[in-house]
């Protein structure tokens, strides 16, 4: 006996996507910078250091005096002069008035007046330096600095975005069918 048979044949639908993915660029350019230090304002003032020596005595030591000076002593010296020339001339006076009493009176008076004195032979030192005065007044510095500002511009630089959306299509590769036979 032959039964009939159905027989179902099927196929599946196939779907066939076409994808295109999505771009994206981003770039970030660099900032634009610009830096500038200008030189600090320096200000210096001084005012200069005195200094000052008296060398008068050290140059009276050398026998280098000023004319002032060589005439007050010079006045002083004839002075002291006149007044012992004038003590000496009275002590041969005195001398003289006793002539009679006997001796050699003239005779000592000109032994005295002609007497040299031995000056002594050596080295000398002049010019003491603990004899030179000294006046300092000190000079001053002023220093005034003042800085200055930086200059500093910055320009930020915009992103650049670029995007381009994917895409998706669908296309069918394959139909859905189906079979349907008998056999008998």
């Amino acid at each position: 006996m032959n039964i009939p048979q159905l027989q179902i044949q099927t196929t599946s639908a196939k779907l066939g996507l076409q994808i295109d993915k999505p771009i994206q660029q981003i770039e970030q350019p660099k900032s634009t910078q610009q830096i500038e230090q200008p030189a600090a304002i320096l200000e210096m003032s001084t005012t200069r250091p005195q200094l000052s020596l008296d060398t008068t005595e050290n140059r009276a030591d050398l026998d280098m005096k000023s004319v002032f000076r060589r005439i007050s002593e010079n006045a002083q010296y004839g002075m002291q002069q006149v007044s012992e020339g004038t003590g000496r001339r009275a002590s041969e006076g005195q001398q003289l008035m006793k002539i009679e009493n006997g001796g050699n009176t003239i005779a000592d008076i000109a032994k005295q007046n002609t007497t040299t004195l031995d000056s002594p032979v050596g080295i000398r030192f002049v010019g003491d330096r603990t004899k030179i005065q000294t006046d300092i007044t000190p000079g001053t510095l002023s220093i005034n600095v003042r800085p200055q500002q930086v200059i500093h511009n910055a320009q930020v630089n915009k992103t650049i975005h670029t995007y381009t959306p994917g895409k998706v299509s669908g296309q069918m590769e394959q139909h859905a069918s189906i079979q349907i036979d008998w056999k008998g």
